[in-house]
């Protein structure tokens, strides 16, 4: 036989063989990837003023955003009480929110703004920094926003919960919170966590807990202090992929942590919480300063009015935010703030949601 037939042989045998492997292997030559990047500007200053509020944005390039979050800045002396974070939630452009018709309000987000706010104290050094979680996967390619709204809460020292939940046969990859006006000082949101709209949970009352998987819906909880106004509203957002990807080939699991305080005034705290890398990629996470069991029992907001969000973001297992066009981080930090009187009984709550593309559904 001459070298070339050889050749020729050999070239065909192995073309031959690699069939085979692919036809054993279903998928082998299409492996499912998830990846994200961390997008964030730096900080927009402010708000300056009391009973104000300031807006920034983060936007993907490439990739869409699949979750998101805010860190404020808030200084160090008793002005900090005041700033509080009003809301961290998925747009269309960086400026425009999803606000009208609950429902499915989005496709394809690229953007995520995050909203700072003042109380009765403001100071020069607040700011608000915005960080986006964007997603690139040959498996999730499309994503939808729904969107929930409740009038609320109106009445001194009460909390509104609302939840928005993905369309069937889709996965929750995210989801965010906001509460307007500004001017009302003491509204803001105090939650935003992964649920279930099932009775297990309240339909979506409970939180999801550690080690939960595939929830399907997202609350916001609104709270407010001592001010009372009838125009008050609170937001929920679910990121969910499109019904088009097959959900034998895609899994989340809910990591979760709650550690006690902040309960004396002026005071803050953090909670930190990652996913293993058998749990798959950090692709989203909440964040709550709340009354504590919130995986076992109904929201309860923490006892007195000051208690607020200062951050929820991706960072490192010390709690130190990622930096912009950092990759796939493995934990999410929540930041939390007692206001200018004393908590008693509040706790700090913090949920990492991870994404697994390459062991299919857990039910």
């Amino acid at each position: 036989m001459s070298t070339k037939l050889r050749r020729s042989s050999a070239t065909a045998k192995a073309l031959l063989l690699a069939g085979l492997l692919t036809a054993a292997v279903p998928g082998a030559a299409y492996a499912k990837t998830a990846d994200v990047t961390v997008v964030t500007p730096g900080a927009t200053m402010g708000p300056a003023t009391p009973f104000t509020g300031v807006t920034s944005h983060a936007d993907c390039p490439d990739g869409l955003i699949s979750g998101g979050g805010a860190d404020q800045a808030i200084g160090n002396d008793e002005m900090s009480n005041g700033n509080h974070v009003m809301g961290m939630v998925p747009s269309a452009d960086g400026t425009t929110e999803y606000i009208d018709t609950p429902g499915v309000v989005g496709t394809d987000p690229t953007h995520w703004m995050a909203f700072g706010g003042s109380g009765s104290r403001s100071s020069e050094y607040f700011s608000t920094t915005p960080y986006a979680i964007c997603l690139q996967s040959n498996l999730i390619r499309h994503t939808q926003v729904v969107m929930n709204k409740a009038p609320g809460p109106s009445v001194g020292l009460s909390a509104r919960i609302v939840t928005a939940t993905c369309p069937a046969n889709t996965v929750l990859i995210g989801g965010g919170a906001r509460t307007t006006p500004a001017s009302v000082g003491s509204l803001k949101p105090v939650a935003g966590f992964p649920t279930f709209n099932d009775a297990e949970h309240h339909f979506g009352k409970i939180a999801a807990g550690e080690g939960e998987t595939n929830p399907d819906s997202w609350t916001a909880v609104g709270g407010i202090g001592g001010g009372r106004d009838q125009n008050n509203m609170t937001y929920a957002y679910a990121i969910c992929s499109t019904d088009d990807i097959s959900l034998k080939h895609v899994s989340t699991t809910v990591r979760f942590r709650e550690v006690s305080g902040p309960n004396t005034g002026s005071t803050g705290q953090t909670a930190t919480v990652g996913c293993s890398r058998e749990d798959g990629q950090l692709v989203s996470g909440g964040a709550a300063i709340s009354g504590g069991n919130v995986t076992t029992t109904d929201f309860t907001k923490a006892t007195s009015g000051g208690p607020h969000l200062n951050g929820s973001f991706p960072s490192d297992a010390a709690g130190t935010p990622f930096g912009d066009g950092s990759s796939n981080p493995a934990y999410w930090t929540a930041a939390t703030h007692s206001g200018g009187s004393p908590s008693p009984g509040s706790y700090s709550d913090v949920w990492a949601l991870c994404l697994d593309v390459r062991h299919g559904h857990k039910r």
